[in-house]
């Protein structure tokens, strides 16, 4: 993935921008009126939401700051403004609130509202990713392997990856799954590979789909099973995944058309909530 590529994915959704959590030793009453504007948020209310951080963002409080420059970035609420957004998102990072630097690197990343700069959201997302920001770990992790915008080191890719997996971010697992598929910096294998497919796939990553799919369809790492295979291939392109289109169609081919129903009526069921 190049980074033009890497910038697409970084279009969060707004409640990943929008974090509820607060340091423990602010004001309960502060603490309250936080909760009060996420609540807002949640039911698609900025207008609302906006009116109580707006406040504490001016008074200093570094996440009702990463707030309103989270809708400033993503227009909710008010009119797109990176440049505003950046500003507000400066100050939460200089505050040292850990959405604040992922969100701010984002914005040097993609050069929206500050001159693009790569080093330096490499440095914010580290920063993030240190105080234990899941999201920032997954994307410390992407730039590790890639080697492309820092120097590659899979090993250090693999410990965020595995940190923010633990927080469960899927698309670390599936990364996660592709270093030990490929044998980055670790013995090739593909059931550990398949393990982590599976748990990126059950929490809906599209990616994750797409390889535990091909997986199944080449019993790498697990079972040959054709019509699973189709299954999370489908599941795989619904969700816009690229890499489903390499083994879709070798896939379908070998099935007969009860066997093509019945993987179509798999891909048509909810995913349970995944238990780990």
């Amino acid at each position: 993935m190049r980074p033009a590529d890497a910038a697409a994915r970084q279009q969060q959704p707004a409640q990943e921008s929008i974090d509820a959590s607060i340091d423990e030793s602010i004001d309960q009453s502060v603490a309250g009126r936080m909760a009060d504007a996420y609540e807002a948020s949640s039911r698609g209310d900025y207008a609302q939401a906006l009116a109580i951080w707006g406040p504490l963002a001016h008074a200093g409080v570094p996440r009702a700051q990463n707030n309103v420059g989270a809708c400033f970035s993503e227009g909710l609420g008010v009119e797109r403004d990176p440049a505003l957004a950046a500003r507000w998102l400066s100050l939460s990072a200089a505050g040292g609130d850990a959405v604040g630097r992922r969100n701010l690197a984002a914005l040097y990343f993609k050069g929206e509202g500050v001159e693009q700069s790569y080093p330096r959201a490499l440095e914010l997302y580290r920063g993030a990713a240190e105080q234990g920001d899941g999201p920032a770990q997954d994307m410390l992790s992407w730039m590790l392997l890639e080697g492309e915008i820092a120097d590659a080191d899979p090993g250090e890719a693999r410990r965020w990856a595995q940190a923010a997996a633990a927080q469960g971010v899927a698309a670390s697992m599936t990364r996660l799954g592709m270093i030990f598929h490929n044998a980055l910096g670790v013995a090739r294998d593909p059931a550990t590979a398949a393990m982590w497919w599976r748990r990126a796939a059950e929490r809906g990553d599209a990616d994750g789909q797409a390889m535990l799919g091909a997986a199944c369809y080449l019993g790498a790492g697990v079972g040959h099973d054709p019509v699973e295979a189709l299954a999370w291939l489908l599941r795989a392109r619904a969700g816009g995944s690229a890499l489903s289109r390499q083994f879709f169609q070798a896939v379908r081919t070998v099935l007969a058309a009860d066997e093509i129903a019945e993987a179509e009526r798999r891909a048509a069921v909810p995913l349970p909530e995944p238990v780990s």
